[in-house]
């Protein structure tokens, strides 16, 4: 139990119960509807509460492993500044759930499973007092010899600012006083336990040869050229057995940086817990509070999707006052909505949500044999994803089956795996992608899949769909080998708003009435989720990807097909006797 703070001066003697479980309470809370939370941080909070019973696993949830760091920030840990100054640090509910979460899932030899967790929250929500806490507690609470600890970011000045912090709560602890020692460039614990705290830039002389058991990212956001620092920190973190990358930050306008990579990353995470073929990182975990949607902002009751600490450590009527400002003065949305509700400054909407995409009904693709199909490809350049599908639909059936493959170029496949984070590697050994030989897509594999399709299930795509623009070359190499006709059986389409909008917006509502059955494909998957649209001013919309990474080729190939089947649909189940 907590016991009341009688002074400042006093250490507090706070010790929870091992049947404490702030995870447990915190979901609870979330499905009585008491917090309001994000949908990331839904899915995120109902994997791990799955995980705390979950006998499969190596890992185990240790309740005093999870109330030591809690224990010891509210202990030892004191705000440095303003009315709070000197007084001991109180988590809230929302960061004792994580901090259980990252620190109290273990193995039998008692190393932690999560060596890396994100932390994204609107700003003013104490997210950089909160790491400086973490910071020093794997300096002096986690039982690591000789630990090095780094404040991190692109700039000096940024990195400083959760050391700075850490420093001054130090010289307000009288505990953390006798253990640590605050000198003009780091904190000290040799005599306790031969460990430092640094800040650490990009522009430092001393970033090679670090051994590091943890690294405090902070708002990784303003990093520009951040993943060669991200990368200098997660190899120096290999040495040790259960070192932590913890990275803090609000949303910005970097794109195709650090941040981008792993919010993708994450979303990627997120999306496969409870998927079997989904992507799994079970060494990263992260925190994302956000608004589900832009257009939430104006929506006080939305606010603490973003906002956990809204009320308490951030101030509601500031919040209030800026989101009235913004509603009277439009130029200042964007800024309103990237910092205060984590919102991309560049983002588009999302077309469809995880769970609108999310089918997981497969089929045999014997049950389709010498079926008609309607064809679509995303040919893409010649250097990247490409994808073709088969949409077929049998009489008497609103489903509509889609067979797909994906082609990239084999000599690039590793790399691009590693580089993007994106599992193509694994894919392709599942058989979802075709190995191009050569660092090129050759469009006549493409052809081969077709005949394939044709020779082993007679399955025929009677109309094939295509981008014109990049596309002679396939188009030519399909007449001669498929005795295809160009204008007839091959099919441009204009990938313009005016052409894809309707079909566009009648495949979202198959897609979310699960009646489009892409037998679970992965690639296919990942790619809907990554679709965002652009909307005109007559409300037309167009499939757009918001980040490099983010592929959308085969929901592209996917939407091209289907937009000739709507064109041709009285046609097609004339041809399958529907």
């Amino acid at each position: 139990m907590r016991t009341a703070l009688t002074d400042s001066s006093v250490i507090v003697v706070i010790k929870y119960p091992l049947s404490y479980n702030p995870i447990l309470e915190y979901w609870q809370d979330i499905e009585a509807g008491k917090e309001t939370v994000s949908d990331k941080i839904l899915r995120t909070y109902k994997k791990v509460v799955y995980d705390l019973t979950d006998n499969t696993s190596e890992y185990y949830y240790s309740p005093a492993r999870a109330n030591h760091v809690i224990e010891f920030i509210e202990n030892y840990c004191r705000h440095s500044k303003g009315k709070m100054g000197g007084k001991p640090v109180v988590l809230e509910l929302w960061e004792k759930a994580m901090l259980a979460t990252i620190f109290g899932f273990i193995n039998i030899e008692g190393y932690r499973k999560y060596n890396e967790a994100l932390l994204i929250v609107g700003k003013k929500n104490g997210k950089s007092l909160l790491a400086s806490c973490v910071g020093l507690y794997l300096l002096v609470g986690d039982s690591e010899p000789g630990p090095e600890i780094y404040a991190v970011a692109s700039k000096r000045d940024q990195a400083k600012i959760i050391w700075q912090e850490a420093k001054r709560m130090v010289r307000k602890s009288p505990a953390l006083r006798k253990r640590i020692k605050t000198l003009v460039a780091e904190l000290n614990s040799e005599d306790f336990n031969d460990g430092i705290f640094k800040p650490l830039a990009s522009d430092s002389d001393t970033l090679d040869g670090l051994n590091i058991h943890g690294g405090m990212m902070d708002e990784i956001h303003q990093w520009k050229n951040g993943k060669a620092l991200y990368d200098i920190i997660a190899d120096g973190v290999s040495a040790r057995e259960q070192s932590l990358i913890f990275m803090t930050s609000t949303a910005g306008t970097i794109r195709e940086d650090i941040y981008d990579q792993k919010y993708e990353e994450a979303e990627r995470v997120i999306n496969g817990y409870f998927d079997p073929q989904g992507y799994k990182d079970e060494h990263f975990i992260a925190f994302i509070y956000e608004l589900d949607n832009r257009k939430e902002w104006i929506d006080p009751k939305c606010w603490p999707k973003a906002n956990p600490g809204l009320g308490t450590i951030k101030n509601a009527k500031t919040l209030a006052a800026k989101v009235e400002k913004a509603k009277a003065n439009p130029m200042l949305v964007k800024n309103l909505v990237c910092k205060e509700f984590n919102i991309r400054e560049t983002s588009t909407d999302k077309w469809l949500t995880f769970e609108e995409v999310d089918n997981r009904e497969t089929f045999d693709i014997e049950e389709l044999r010498g079926c008609y199909g309607v064809g679509g490809n995303d040919l893409s350049a010649t250097t990247d994803l490409t994808y073709a599908c088969i949409l077929v639909m049998k009489p008497g059936s609103d489903k509509i089956y889609s067979i797909g493959q994906a082609f990239m170029p084999g000599d690039t496949i590793e790399w691009r795996s590693k580089e993007d984070k994106v599992p193509y590697d694994k894919w392709a050994e599942r058989g979802y992608i075709t190995r191009c030989s050569g660092n090129k897509v050759d469009y006549r594999d493409i052809t081969d899949w077709y005949i394939k399709m044709k020779d082993e299930y007679g399955i025929i795509g009677y109309w094939n769909g295509y981008d014109s623009w990049n596309s002679p070359t396939w188009v030519e190499d399909m007449e001669n080998r498929m005795g295809y006709k160009n204008k007839e059986n091959l099919l441009p389409v204009i990938m313009g708003a005016r052409t894809l909008s309707a079909p566009m917006k009648l495949l979202g509502a198959d897609l979310s009435s699960n009646n489009i059955v892409y037998n679970n494909d992965p690639l296919m998957k990942w790619a809907l989720t990554n679709v965002a649209i652009e909307v005109d001013r007559n409300e037309n919309i167009r499939p757009l990807k918001n980040r490099q990474r983010q592929r959308i080729d085969p929901a592209v190939a996917l939407l091209i097909a289907y937009t000739v089947l709507m064109n041709n649909l009285e046609d097609y189940k004339g041809l399958i006797g529907w």
